[in-house]
């Protein structure tokens, strides 16, 4: 469960700022040491310490040292060329489903290891995605560091997997972290002040569902708004006004709208949401009120 997710992430915390103190000298070590003592051989705490180091180093940089960073990624972290070569050399004279994982192993960036070790850490996931934040403006300069950015997606893919998504509702009892971050995070109709957002999500015709993830304690990753009604909105502004007089819970609403999805963490652009959120959101829906038939949308997703 989340609950338990989050005391073993807690007790790993606290081990991490234990073990710092044995394993971290009197000299700060550098980002180039530190990469090169996680991917060699080391035992598992100190691992995840020296993750934490270097997740550590990386939050301080300058968007310079940032980018160097990443081109050192890029430059510095592919795959052995002689160990592809030979892998594809026994594919080839044998095409068995074997050799075919080995080239596949032998053909991974080692960026990619180097993530997945990075990862080990408490509180690394929300790094990461932090980190490719960063790795997407710099972009927009520097199209050779897309195949950077392609790892972070596989593995953010598989990360973020369906599986691992929890959707909650939201409403006015929700924990005030999160609505504030609701109210920031709004992409499609701004949200402008707390009355605005509680016109939103408490009045008994309107509905707000989120997917978050263990990892990321108290972050949405996307969210969508609902409004119910006996008929097809003839606009937007029927919906977004903030006069909504309160209706009885016992209203036989016909209409679902969505008109409002917001992606949350720019870190996760895309890594596909939206169409499970909304798949599971009818669903819920179709518990709760067994006379809607109608899902429409007012609104793209962003």
């Amino acid at each position: 469960t989340y609950m338990a997710f989050k005391r073993f992430q807690d007790f790993l915390s606290n081990l991490v700022s234990r073990q710092r103190r044995i394993f971290v000298g009197s000299d700060e070590e550098t980002v180039d040491g530190l990469l090169v003592k996680l991917m060699g051989t080391v035992g598992e705490v100190s691992g995840i310490v020296t993750a934490r180091q270097l997740l550590d180093q990386y939050s301080v940089m300058n968007s310079d040292e940032k980018l160097r960073f990443f081109k050192h990624l890029e430059n510095d972290f592919n795959a052995d060329r002689d160990m592809v070569r030979q892998a594809f050399k026994r594919y080839d004279e044998d095409p068995s489903s074997t050799n075919l994982n080995q080239l596949s192993k032998m053909s991974e960036p080692r960026r990619q290891e180097l993530l997945r070790r990075l990862n080990s850490t408490p509180d690394a996931t929300h790094d990461l995605v932090e980190m490719r934040t960063d790795l997407l403006k710099c972009l927009t300069a520097n199209e050779n560091l897309k195949s950077v950015d392609e790892d972070f997606i596989r593995l953010f893919t598989s990360w973020f997997g369906r599986g691992f998504l929890v959707l909650q509702t939201i409403d006015w009892y929700t924990s005030a972290a999160i609505l504030d971050r609701i109210i920031r995070y709004e992409a499609v109709h701004e949200i402008k002040d707390w009355d605005d957002l509680r016109s939103r999500i408490d009045p008994p015709n309107r509905r707000c569902f989120a997917f978050f993830h263990p990892a990321l304690r108290d972050e949405p990753l996307i969210f969508v708004e609902v409004a119910l009604s006996t008929k097809v909105p003839s606009s937007i502004a029927s919906i977004l006004k903030t006069d909504i007089p309160d209706e009885q819970d016992n209203v036989d609403y016909t209409t679902a709208t969505f008109y409002g999805i917001s992606n949350c963490q720019p870190g996760l652009k895309n890594i596909s949401f939206g169409n499970f959120l909304i798949k599971q959101v009818v669903q819920e829906l179709q518990v709760e009120f067994p006379s809607i038939k109608t899902f429409v949308t007012l609104s793209p997703i962003y």
